[in-house]
């Protein structure tokens, strides 16, 4: 497999886009990734998208983006992993020029979240749950990270104000983001007060459904003197999966997907835990924060709350995570999300961030994108030289 690095980048805001529909959304993201390598057009085209279908009765989705964005006659496709699909069109992305098969490949991922009723949007979401055994049963895809996060308090013995760690530290970096949705600084007094959701999952424990795209080109290394920008190498990306419901999981509480994904990864890179200098989880939910801190061997069982609450995670801590805001302040437009992290880590690598949120001498990042409750896991490794 080739050597594959990323020449560019686009994102639009993440908000509530009253006046852009999904195609004009993803064609923003599209052509400032391609504005960005001074090209106008790419060989293949992979769209990350969850929902809609579901939500605006739009399938064909990357034939009918392809066309508003002037790549008509390109191969286009759509990849649907759940709230994972924005990494999922990534991978392919990489895989077809990894293989030999295109020399410059994009991603885009978009979601439009915003237009339809909570009830409907509730429902699409809780589509990446088990239909037969857990949806059907009227359980939400918010209550099933409720039982999570109960499971976790009575097994580690947390009170649920621990958890406002992973609060603080999304939306204190989310205040240097432009992009993010909610740019706001919160604290533990206003994280207890907040209006509960599904007992014990409160307000500020979820992340805001939300409108958005972002994009990336990806080239070969034969091709990078095309290219303007400086090259961010992909050292792995890499897919696992596990159960849809969790009562399926040998033990809830241990994300396997992300276990096995990482592993891959590091096996795919040669590098180790040591080496990863920030992580842009997929904080949907706080659990899910901890989860994959500790099913990705940055932390032990159950240590990830304490860990969060002695600063580890925080900008200046071992390993940052959310430097841009993560899913919980930037917001979660769910088929864009996986993109939205590899974009920042992009940033990250590039120097480019804000200055308040830049890691020190950033030269490995990683982004973890989670589809369902942990089902399907992908993780990405970018470095700023070629290993």
């Amino acid at each position: 497999m080739r050597p594959v690095a990323i020449v560019g980048i686009g994102q639009t805001p993440v908000r509530e886009h009253w006046d852009a529909g999904l195609r004009e959304l993803a064609v923003q993201a599209v052509w400032q990734a391609l504005d960005e390598c001074q090209i106008d057009t790419v060989d293949v085209f992979y769209v990350g998208n969850m929902l809609s279908g579901t939500l605006t009765g739009q399938e064909h989705l990357a034939t009918l983006i392809a066309e508003y964005a002037g790549l008509t006659g390109v191969e286009a496709i759509k990849a649907e992993a759940a709230c994972g699909s924005g990494a999922a069109a990534f991978r392919q992305a990489v895989l077809a020029v990894a293989s030999g098969a295109a020399e410059v490949a994009l991603a885009v991922g978009v979601e439009k979240l915003t237009e339809t009723s909570t009830h409907k949007t509730t429902d699409g979401l809780a589509s990446a749950a088990d239909a037969d055994y857990e949806t059907a049963m009227g359980i939400s895809f918010v209550a099933l990270n409720a039982l999570l996060m109960r499971r976790y308090m009575y097994e580690y013995r947390y009170h649920k104000s621990d958890f406002s760690a992973f609060i603080e530290i999304a939306h204190r970096n989310a205040v240097h983001n432009p992009n993010a949705m909610f740019r706001h600084l919160v604290n533990r007094d206003q994280y207890e007060r907040a209006k509960m959701v599904a007992d014990p999952v409160n307000l500020l424990d979820s992340s805001p459904i939300a409108d958005g795209a972002s994009a990336v080109v990806v080239t070969s290394i034969d091709q990078l003197k095309r290219f303007p920008n400086r090259p961010i190498w992909v050292a792995a990306c890499e897919v696992s999966t596990d159960t849809i419901a969790l009562d399926n999981r040998e033990n809830p509480l241990w994300l396997k997907a992300a276990e096995r994904s990482v592993h891959k990864a590091f096996k795919t890179s040669g590098l180790t835990h040591r080496d990863i200098q920030l992580f842009e989880l997929h904080d949907a939910f706080s659990i899910m924060s901890a989860l994959s801190l500790e099913g990705s061997g940055f932390a032990e069982r159950g240590t990830a709350v304490r860990l969060a609450n002695e600063g580890h995670f925080a900008i200046d801590g071992r390993l940052p995570i959310s430097t841009f805001g993560g899913l919980k302040a930037r917001g979660h437009p769910v088929g864009a999300t996986g993109l939205y992290q590899i974009v920042e880590a992009t940033l990250q690598l590039r120097g480019q961030a804000p200055e308040a949120i830049q890691v020190p001498d950033a030269r490995i990042a990683m982004t973890q994108n989670i589809g369902g409750s942990g089902a399907t896991i992908i993780t990405t490794i970018l470095t700023r030289e070629r290993l």
